[in-house]
């Protein structure tokens, strides 16, 4: 029965998500809030020029509406005759400060796209700016979700659980490895969004993943809210697919990264997040190494193009060849992420 109500969040995120495209897509384009492509880009995303951006405010508004509607009814009308319901007050309120979380890095993003187009400054925020912002938003959840804990007289502060080793104490650690794990991920995810389709299909999968592992620990709130993200992931695609309509945007981008580090602090659990969230982890070092190697060797390059996916771009692969490849491996991640968490617990 409880499958049921995922089932909704999934179709309510996706059709909402999916309408939104046809009103938003003109609007957007009428109010000229279209893409600019930098030249150091591959010059074939010239034609991508004017694409509307911002996109991601469609998915933002599909999830949370999904969250809105179908979570309450849950707990309200479900999950209180459910003798198999185990989610506590504290873990409801996870879930909420991870949707407040996802929202304000989805705000700093829509902050950045509006310089970008609006202001016509194509670098948008400065990058301190950027992390200034990023790390008080990072910060700020940690302490509420330390807050909740003290408040509903959780035992297990500043903790977290690794598999095969339990809970793991981390004292004061907690939060300079917390707080620079989920900015790393948020700006993985960001720099992930560079290909039609890319970014929305991997959160797909990892929002399928998340659910597997939500649902072996019987937590169906976290799985409704894993069902809206795979929905509006889905909504969106049907619009970001190659050849693009519409693009997500830092809006949609970074608000994605929020809500796949909220997940994983939801269960408590934020360690897989270097497994399923390995792809956009490996987008990141690609940038890394590439900036590194091009500082020691003076102006020599590692990659054809930084992040990696336009380095396959430069080798010949088609969009959709990236898109499939950078699935199938996050696939494998992802299948790794829940073999590991079902045997190490």
């Amino acid at each position: 029965m409880t499958g049921v109500w995922i089932c909704f969040a999934v179709i309510l995120a996706f059709a909402t998500t999916w309408i939104l495209g046809k009103k938003l897509i003109p609007y957007l384009r009428k109010l000229k809030f279209g893409q600019t492509i930098l030249d150091i880009g591959p010059s074939w995303h010239q034609n991508k020029q004017g694409t509307p951006t911002m996109g991601g405010i469609m998915f933002i508004v599909g999830m949370i509406l999904a969250v809105v509607i179908v979570l309450p009814i849950y707990y309200l009308f479900v999950g209180a005759n459910n003798t198999r319901f185990v989610e506590t007050p504290l873990m409801v309120s996870k879930i909420i400060l991870g949707l407040l979380m996802a929202l304000c890095y989805g705000a700093v993003g829509f902050l950045d796209d509006y310089i970008k187009v609006v202001k016509k400054r194509n670098l948008g925020l400065k990058a301190r700016q950027k992390l200034i912002l990023q790390f008080s938003i990072a910060i700020g959840y940690l302490f509420l979700i330390y807050f909740s804990e003290h408040i509903w007289g959780a035992t297990n502060l500043m903790s977290t659980v690794i598999p095969f080793l339990g809970r793991v104490n981390l004292g004061v650690f907690y939060l300079p490895i917390s707080s620079i794990l989920i900015v790393g991920m948020v700006n993985a995810v960001n720099l992930t969004d560079g290909i039609d389709g890319l970014n929305t299909s991997l959160t797909f999968f990892a929002g399928i993943f998340f659910m597997l592992i939500a649902g072996f620990f019987n937590m169906i709130g976290l799985s409704i809210v894993t069902g809206a993200v795979i929905g509006g992931c889905l909504g969106f695609l049907m619009w970001n697919i190659y050849p693009a309509k519409v693009f997500m945007g830092d809006t949609g981008s970074l608000f994605l990264g929020g809500i796949i580090c909220a997940l994983a602090f939801s269960l408590d659990m934020p360690i897989i997040l270097i497994l399923i969230g390995a792809v956009y982890i490996i987008e990141m070092l690609s940038v890394m190494l590439q900036v590194i190697y091009f500082k020691l060797t003076h102006g020599k390059r590692l990659f054809k193009m930084s992040p990696i996916h336009h380095h396959f771009e430069m080798c010949g692969w088609s969009e959709f060849k990236i898109c499939t490849v950078f699935c199938g491996a996050m696939i494998f991640f992802g299948f790794l992420a829940v073999i590991l968490v079902i045997s190490g617990l």
